[in-house]
């Protein structure tokens, strides 16, 4: 846009989020302020160096904190996420994923101006490639430690599941897309793993299989819980070998521990593999489907592994 000013775009389909960012922005020298759709609609045209983007968390059919990791590896501008004054979790969250920060709506003149202003400094790393040391919390306290800078409970209650400690679900979804685009990046292989069992089981069981992924995994895999009764593991830089030699280990301490679900019966794993790089994994949908049609596939057979073709 013009006249030197800098922009303030917003990434929104609500007419008084914008309403409330024209008026804000009309009290503000040397900005002026745009409306966008959708992320995708930004990144076709790129923001200038120095520019600002607000997302708005009402977007629909749209993750806003996924939008933070995609702007944040596609622009180099700051960008803040327009919430609720209700959303405790929000800062840290937005925070970790790469946004600079939060603005609550309604958007107010002293508020945005009190952003612009304090919102110069270093941004939140990304994960790192290695992490932990034995002066480090427990996972997954220490990762969150590595990108957020210190142990957030708020945090770790927002991306954990609480029965096991692993990362939930919406999580696995964050770190899918993230760990896809480092291995494409780097051309280094990336192993999905989905393992689960049929029945029913106690909490104890629960947690006593999540010490057990955590004696077989090293500090740079990401565990996580998938639903009641499976799991889904990224994997970075290990091809299905690896892959197959965890799951193994993980049968067998099971075995060797007589876990058992609710009626009594032993529990019987299966595990499903996929690993890129492989000629029909090109997004990250595909990985993650390779390894749920293996995991059922590894079902159907009463347990045990099955690496997707």
């Amino acid at each position: 846009m013009g006249d030197g000013l800098r922009t303030i775009r917003v990434v929104t389909t609500d007419e008084s989020l914008m309403a409330s960012a024209r008026a804000c922005v009309a009290a503000l020298e040397g900005w002026e302020v745009a409306s966008v759709a959708s992320v995708d609609e930004l990144l076709q045209s790129p923001p200038m160096l120095g520019d600002v983007i607000l997302v708005d968390s009402w977007l629909r059919n749209t993750n806003v904190y996924e939008a933070c990791r995609k702007l944040t590896g596609n622009t180099r501008c700051r960008t803040f996420v327009v919430v609720d004054a209700t959303n405790r979790l929000a800062e840290p969250i937005a925070r970790f994923c790469g946004a600079t920060g939060v603005l609550h709506r309604p958007l107010v003149p002293s508020r945005v101006r009190e952003a612009l202003g304090n919102s110069g400094g270093k941004r939140v790393p990304l994960p790192k490639e290695g992490r932990g040391s034995e002066s480090t919390p427990e996972f997954p306290d220490k990762l969150l430690v590595d990108v957020h800078g210190k142990t957030d409970e708020t945090l770790v209650a927002a991306l954990t599941d609480p029965e096991t400690g692993l990362f939930n679900y919406g999580f696995l979804g964050y770190k899918l897309d993230e760990e896809h685009k480092r291995a494409r990046r780097f051309g280094q292989p990336l192993s999905c793993v989905m393992l689960g069992f049929e029945g029913q089981v106690g909490e104890d069981v629960l947690r006593e299989f999540a010490g057990i992924f955590l004696e077989t995994s090293r500090d740079t895999d990401v565990l996580g819980r998938f639903d009641e009764c499976s799991f889904l593991f990224l994997l970075p830089n290990t091809g299905p070998d690896g892959a197959r030699v965890m799951a193994r280990r993980v049968g067998d301490l099971a075995q060797e521990r007589k876990l058992r679900d609710l009626v009594g019966d032993p529990i019987a794993i299966s595990v499903g593999i996929a690993t890129m790089p492989h000629p029909e994994i090109q997004k990250r949908e595909d990985l993650f489907l390779q390894a749920r049609r293996a995991y059922f596939a590894a079902r159907q057979d009463g347990g045990g592994v099955v690496v997707a073709g």
